[in-house]
Formats: structure tokens, C-alpha cells, sequence
């Protein structure tokens, strides 16, 4: 595959988070595992990240194949409004609810459209909230809005949906000390997609819980995408600004 089209996954895909406090990893110790799917659903959302704006780097680390990539990008958030990157000025990002847009000075191209790409890049259907959750720790899917099955393993919490839906499987994986979310989970067996975000350690900020490493897997009829995010130099609450504007005369992508 061309490096360019290699480049367009990284950057499309990594609208990141969190913000130059002192930070300390969130380490999981003996949890309570004796909780009910409403108790435990109930101390997860006690966990959810309260802020404005977010900024940090981010080393991003990008496989699929044969080929691999690994860079560093600057991330501004402000939180259910826009998600925003940025390499070096020469390419830049801009995620919005309504949006997802990108350009690049290094080819002079640009993209302008919906989440489409994203969606079928992961294999399940995505939109600004559910970008969103990701990237903070979040159930992509509203955990009030099911009735789940809960039993446990080692020092974690399996949450499954009593009526899976049509579409996909979902499983999320729950820490029993902290509550946040280990690892969540979509099948398509059908389709032979398949869509794994695992948070493999967490960091304290502000006294809040933030994603430190997070590692994205999609399967699409065999091929495997693989996505390491791991966030650095954190600071939340600062008054950001998230310039962007596509220069004229560059090259529409047109992404399939």
C-alpha cells in the first residue's frame, strides 16, 4: 500500500485527549467484585472525566500489514464540541459532531466530509460521542440504555447485554478497582469483523481518570488494523484555540 494512503488512517483516526499537571498512573489493586451490572454501571459513570478543554501530545504507533508507522501529534479537545490535531502544522485535523475534516500540506490534498470513512475503517457505525468515549474511556454505547449480564474473572467485571443487538456483539470489560474500562469489545462473525479497544493503563489527572496506553484492533475480512495511542505532556482547562482552514487550490480525497 502507498505511504500516503498509510497516513490518512493515522491522522484521521487519532482524535486523542487529555491535559501539564503532574500525572500518576492508576494502578489496579484487590477490587470489589461483588457488585450488581446497575451497581457496577453506576460506579463506572462516578468515573467519567469532568473537564472543558483538553491538550496533550500523543505518540501514536500504526500497523496494518506489512507496513507501520509511528509519529507524534498535538491534541486539543474541547469536550462535545471539537476534537483537534495537529502535526507539525502541516497536517491538521478538525472532528466535530456535524464533521470530520482533514488536510495535508505535504501533498497539498484535503478531505471535507462525514464519518463514513471511520465507520467502515472500524467496521461499526461511529459518530462524534461515540469518537468521543473512546478516547476518554468510555462505553461507546450508552450503559443505561441495556440490561446487562455480569459475572467476573481474575480482578474484572464482564459485562454483556441480555439481548445482544442485531447488528454486532458487545462485550465491555470492566477493572474492579477503579471501575473504568479495561477493554470493549464488537463482533461481526457474519462479516468477519471485528473491533477491540483495550485500555492497558490509566493515568490521575486533576484527581480524575484518563486513558495513559490505549490499543485499537479492527478486523476486516482478515486484514488487521492496529492502533497504539499512548498520551504525554498533560493539561486540562486551559483556554484553547483550534485553527484550521483548508488552503485553496489543494486536491479533494475522495476516501472508499
Amino acid at each position: 500500500m502507498h505511504t500516503k494512503r498509510l497516513i490518512y488512517p493515522i491522522f484521521f483516526f487519532v482524535f486523542l485527549l487529555v491535559g501539564c499537571t503532574a500525572t500518576k498512573t492508576v494502578t489496579s489493586g484487590n477490587g470489589n467484585l461483588n457488585l450488581t451490572a446497575k451497581q457496577l454501571i453506576k460506579e463506572n459513570a462516578k468515573q467519567t472525566p469532568s473537564f472543558k478543554t483538553l491538550a496533550a501530545r500523543v505518540k501514536i504507533e500504526y500497523a496494518k500489514g506489512e507496513s507501520s508507522q509511528s509519529t507524534t501529534v498535538s491534541l486539543r479537545m474541547e469536550k462535545d464540541k471539537t476534537i483537534w490535531m495537529s502535526k507539525l502544522g502541516f497536517i491538521k485535523v478538525l472532528i466535530t459532531p456535524e464533521r470530520v475534516s482533514f488536510y495535508n500540506k505535504l501533498d497539498n490534498t484535503y478531505f471535507d466530509g462525514d464519518y463514513k470513512y471511520l465507520s467502515d475503517l472500524l467496521g461499526t457505525d461511529l459518530d462524534f460521542e461515540k469518537v468521543q468515549n473512546m478516547l476518554l474511556g468510555e462505553a461507546l454505547y450508552n450503559l443505561n440504555k441495556n440490561d446487562f449480564e455480569v459475572y467476573t474473572q481474575e480482578n474484572q467485571y464482564v459485562l454483556k447485554p441480555k439481548i445482544q443487538p442485531e447488528a454486532f456483539e458487545l462485550f465491555y470489560i470492566l477493572d474492579a478497582s477503579h471501575f473504568k474500562i479495561n477493554s470493549q469489545q464488537l463482533a461481526q462473525e457474519k462479516e468477519n469483523r471485528m473491533l477491540q479497544i483495550d485500555y492497558t493503563s490509566y493515568q490521575e489527572v486533576d484527581k480524575q481518570t484518563f486513558p495513559q496506553h490505549i490499543k485499537i484492533n479492527a478486523v476486516e475480512a482478515f486484514e488487521e488494523t492496529r492502533l497504539n495511542l499512548e498520551f504525554k505532556s498533560i493539561a486540562l482547562n486551559e483556554k484553547l484555540s483550534f485553527p484550521f482552514n483548508i488552503p485553496s487550490g489543494f486536491d479533494e480525497i475522495i476516501l472508499k
